[in-house]
C-alpha cells in the first residue's frame, strides 16, 4: 500500500486554478457562493442512486439517528432559494455509494448552481459559457434526446415499445441477463450509455435536452410536449459532465415522485429511503421559478488536463484514502 498521492503537483495546481476560474465566473455574474450540510436526515429516493449513511448517537431525540452523506447539495440549496437567497452556487464534496471507476470516485467534488428567472434553455447557455471559459473549447451543440436517439439507433424513445427495446439490445449486441425484467427507461438508459454516449460530443461539448417525462427526476414536464421533461445533460469527449433541470416547484407533485420512487425501490428489492420533509415544506412555501445544474468538477478537471482517469486529478481516491 502506497501513501503517495495519485496526482502530480501540476494536477494540483490545475485544480487550484480551475477553482479560481469558477469562482471568478460566478462572481462576475453576481451569483452568491453558499455552504450547506453534507450530513442530512433524509436523502434521494432515486432508484439509480445510493447514499452512504451513518448513525448519530447524540441526537436531541435521545435515540440513534440515521444521517446520510449527500449525493448532491440540491435539497438544501432549494431550501435557501425558498428563503429568497437569489442566484446561488456551491462547490462541495458529494458522495455516492458506487464502485470506483475511470470517471467515478465515491467521494467527489461537485459544482451546483441555481438561477431564479432562468429556464433550462437559459441555463444551457450559461453552462456553455462556463465550459468555454474553463476549457477554451468551442461552443456546444444542442440536440434533443429524441433526435439523437433516432440518429444513432433508429428508435423513437418517445414512441417505442418494450418489445422493440428488448430486440434492440440484441441488435446492438448488448448482452445482459434477463432483459425482460427491465423496464423501458432502464433499457433506454442502457442503449444511451452504450450506443450514443461514446459517439457524441467528441469535438465539442453536446447538450442533450428533452428527456422522456418518465426520466424527469426533479424537472418540470415540458409545457408543449408532455412526453418530455425540461432536463438536459452535457457530454464531452466521452464524459457525462453535467445534469440540469428547469426545476419542479410543485410540492404535491414532488411528494408523489418521492413516493413513486420508493414504491419502485420496494418492487426491486431495494431499501426505501426517507423522504426529505424539510424540502417539501420549503417547496410548499414557494420555490422561485428557476433552473439548476450539477457539474462534476473532477471530470471537468480531467478534460482540462487530458487525464485518462479520475485518480489522476484526485490526490487520494477511495482505494488509498
Amino acid at each position: 500500500m502506497s501513501w503517495q498521492p495519485t496526482t502530480t503537483h501540476q494536477a494540483r495546481l490545475a485544480r487550484a486554478t480551475l477553482l479560481k476560474t469558477l469562482r471568478a465566473f460566478f462572481d462576475d455574474r453576481q451569483v452568491l457562493e453558499v455552504d450547506t450540510p453534507l450530513l442530512s436526515s433524509a436523502t434521494v429516493t432515486d432508484v439509480h442512486l445510493d447514499a452512504f449513511h451513518t448513525l448519530f448517537d447524540h441526537s436531541a431525540t435521545g435515540k440513534p439517528q440515521a444521517l446520510w452523506l449527500q449525493t448532491s447539495p440540491e435539497y438544501a440549496m432549494k431550501r435557501l432559494l425558498c428563503a429568497d437567497s437569489g442566484p446561488i452556487y456551491q462547490i462541495c464534496k458529494a458522495f455516492r455509494h458506487e464502485g470506483q471507476g475511470r470517471y467515478h470516485n465515491p467521494e467527489f467534488t461537485m459544482l451546483e448552481w441555481y438561477r431564479p428567472g432562468f429556464d433550462h434553455q437559459d441555463l444551457m447557455a450559461e453552462v456553455d459559457a462556463l465550459l468555454v471559459a474553463t476549457l477554451a473549447c468551442e461552443p456546444a451543440d444542442k440536440v434533443s434526446y429524441q433526435h439523437v436517439f433516432l440518429d444513432y439507433t433508429g428508435i423513437d424513445p418517445l414512441g417505442t415499445s418494450l418489445t422493440e427495446l428488448i430486440d434492440a439490445l440484441a441488435r446492438f449486441n448488448i448482452d445482459i441477463s434477463a432483459p425482460e425484467t427491465l423496464d423501458e427507461d432502464s433499457i433506454l438508459q442502457l442503449l444511451f450509455s452504450q450506443e450514443i454516449e461514446p459517439k457524441i460530443g467528441l469535438d465539442r461539448p453536446v447538450m442533450v435536452y428533452g428527456f422522456p417525462a418518465s426520466q424527469a427526476a426533479l424537472a418540470k414536464i415540458n409545457a408543449c410536449d408532455p412526453r418530455t421533461a425540461d432536463r438536459f445533460e452535457v457530454y464531452f469527449k466521452g464524459i457525462e459532465l453535467a445534469n440540469g433541470f428547469y426545476e419542479l416547484s410543485d410540492a404535491t407533485e414532488q411528494r408523489k415522485r418521492f413516493i413513486a420512487d420508493n414504491a419502485q425501490r420496494k418492487s426491486m428489492g431495494l431499501p426505501e429511503k426517507p423522504v426529505d420533509e424539510h424540502l417539501l415544506q420549503a417547496l410548499e412555501s414557494g420555490l422561485p421559478d428557476c433552473a439548476g445544474v450539477a457539474l462534476g468538477i473532477d471530470r471537468l478537471l480531467m478534460l482540462k488536463t487530458g487525464a485518462s482517469s479520475i485518480s489522476e486529478v484526485i490526490s487520494f481516491p477511495v482505494a488509498t484514502a
